[in-house]
């Protein structure tokens, strides 16, 4: 019998999926607890539908993260910090400053958890740091610490 799956069943397949199966498997465990449908043309029709139109968010979700990249590339924020003699910091700047700083000077919000520091920022000085927005889709942010 060929169903539709309605969600994710182990062994079987994944959620949107036409799969052949047994009968009796059908019949007494997929289509009772509602993990399937019957695939008869109405259903198969509404899982094509449904398929384009998850495709279509997507499409428009890596185009606005690609507009969101170009506006951030480039471009330079100031992050002041409390520093000692030497330059030296007390603490370190973090992604969630870096994050407050780009909203604040640039009016663009960035998700502080995309913010990828490969060091510890500790020192004064320029620093080029890397936003994941999307998979394959980063900028690279020039991040300017300066002293309090």
């Amino acid at each position: 019998m060929k169903v539709v799956l309605l969600k994710d069943v182990k062994g079987t397949g994944k959620k949107g999926e036409i799969k052949e199966v047994a009968d009796g498997y059908a019949k007494n465990f997929l289509l009772k607890n509602n993990f399937a449908k019957v695939a008869d043309k109405e259903a198969i029709s509404e899982n094509k539908s449904q398929k384009s139109s998850v495709a279509y968010h997507k499409e428009q979700e890596r185009l606005a993260f690609l507009d969101q990249a170009k506006k951030l590339n480039n471009i330079e924020i100031t992050v002041k910090i409390k520093c000692g003699d030497k330059g030296q910091a007390f603490g370190a700047v973090t992604s969630k400053e870096i994050a407050e700083a780009i909203k604040v000077q640039k009016n663009i919000e960035v998700d502080k958890k995309k913010i990828e520091l490969k060091e510890q920022i500790k020192l004064v000085g320029l620093y080029t740091v890397t936003i994941k927005l999307y998979p394959e889709i980063s900028a690279k942010i020039k991040v300017n610490v300066v002293a309090q």
